[in-house]
């Protein structure tokens, strides 16, 4: 991470700080790669200045480049966790839903490098991405997932995986965490999935909710179903504190087609009753794929970055967390994240609160 026009170690790390502020500035205005993060700079070294001493200007895109893919992002994102922590205070049973997601253009073929995978967790109801760990292959977020849930404030949420997550460990992490789960139950788990399919076939539920969603063009309908532990269930002891089983049966209804989509998922929970705040949590997990996952692709451009080089991708991605953030916590503009990157392109005043400076 050396800057070749620099001897003293004192510099060096005011160069730094100058060039993280000027990146994180740049993609909250809008910026989504090294060309333009050097445009931002020099048309805004006045105002850089002011919070910053750019001794020497505006770095070029290529130095930007190497500082910014020369980053250990394991202990980036750390800091970036660490700070979310502090200014995050999650609700009681506020669902945290954990997901998995490529930047597709990442991969490297010369090089054998395949695209970066990220974990995330999202707080559903703050609008925040807690945390997240990188990994190679989507395969990887079993062991990725605990090391997630180790370094991230859940206690009294509700986290939801889907079915990659379903896996023991990661229930006793979450319970360890003081906090209950929902894990989706696919094939992975083949006896776990048929001895829920046995258990809705042969008892009824001790609780039901339905709900009917109208907008995007569709009618949605979804019933939650709670059944308690039955016998079809092997080794029930093997999940720790589970204590229901969950069915969730919807009805998409395409207004402009009349075509009707039927579609039925099974979960396990630690949680003990209440239908309704389960058929909640389990629609909410699809925050994480809406609120950040789809505003990072629209909104930020991740899928058509082409950052390979050494650790830029996932670095990105943590600087484009830390904007959106900042982004979602500034209220004085009510408009899209889009808007409020324009917003604080044009204006200054805007853009110090966003940064909180």
């Amino acid at each position: 991470m050396k800057d070749p026009r620099r001897t003293n170690k004192g510099n060096i790390r005011h160069d730094f700080l100058d060039i993280i502020f000027l990146v994180i500035s740049a993609v909250i205005c809008g910026a989504s790669n090294w060309e333009e993060i050097e445009f931002f700079g020099k048309s805004q070294i006045k105002w850089l200045k002011k919070h910053g001493s750019y001794k020497n200007g505006i770095p070029s895109h290529d130095t930007v480049n190497r500082v910014i893919s020369s980053i250990e992002p394991k202990q980036f994102s750390s800091c970036f966790t660490s700070w979310i922590n502090e200014i995050s205070v999650l609700s009681d049973k506020e669902v945290v839903a954990i997901d998995g997601k490529s930047i597709r253009n990442s991969y490297d073929k010369a090089s054998g490098k395949s695209a970066v995978h990220m974990v995330s967790a999202f707080a559903s109801k703050n609008g925040l991405c807690l945390g997240q760990v990188s990994t190679k292959e989507k395969s990887n977020e079993i062991t990725a997932i605990p090391e997630l849930l180790e370094n991230i404030a859940i206690k009294g949420s509700i986290v939801s995986i889907d079915a990659m997550g379903c896996q023991t460990k990661i229930a006793d992490k979450i319970i360890e965490k003081k906090a209950d789960y929902i894990l989706a139950v696919k094939g992975n788990q083949g006896n776990l999935e048929q001895g829920i399919k046995d258990t809705v076939r042969f008892n009824k539920p001790f609780e039901s909710h339905t709900e009917t969603d109208f907008g995007h063009g569709r009618i949605e309908k979804r019933t939650c179903n709670l059944y308690e532990l039955s016998e079809h269930i092997e080794e029930p002891e093997r999940w720790q504190k589970l204590n229901m089983l969950i069915e969730i049966q919807s009805e998409r209804i395409i207004k402009s087609t009349g075509d009707v989509n039927h579609q039925t998922r099974y979960y396990i929970s630690s949680l003990k009753n209440n239908a309704a705040t389960v058929n909640h949590a389990v629609r909410s997990h699809w925050s994480v794929e809406n609120n950040l996952h789809w505003v990072l692709d629209v909104t930020f451009g991740e899928d058509a970055s082409r950052k390979r080089q050494k650790f830029a991708a996932e670095n990105f991605n943590t600087i484009s967390k830390i904007a959106l953030t900042l982004l979602a916590n500034e209220k004085s503009v009510k408009a899209s994240k889009k808007h409020k990157r324009l917003v604080a392109a044009l204006n200054i005043e805007f853009r110090e609160k966003v940064l909180k400076i």
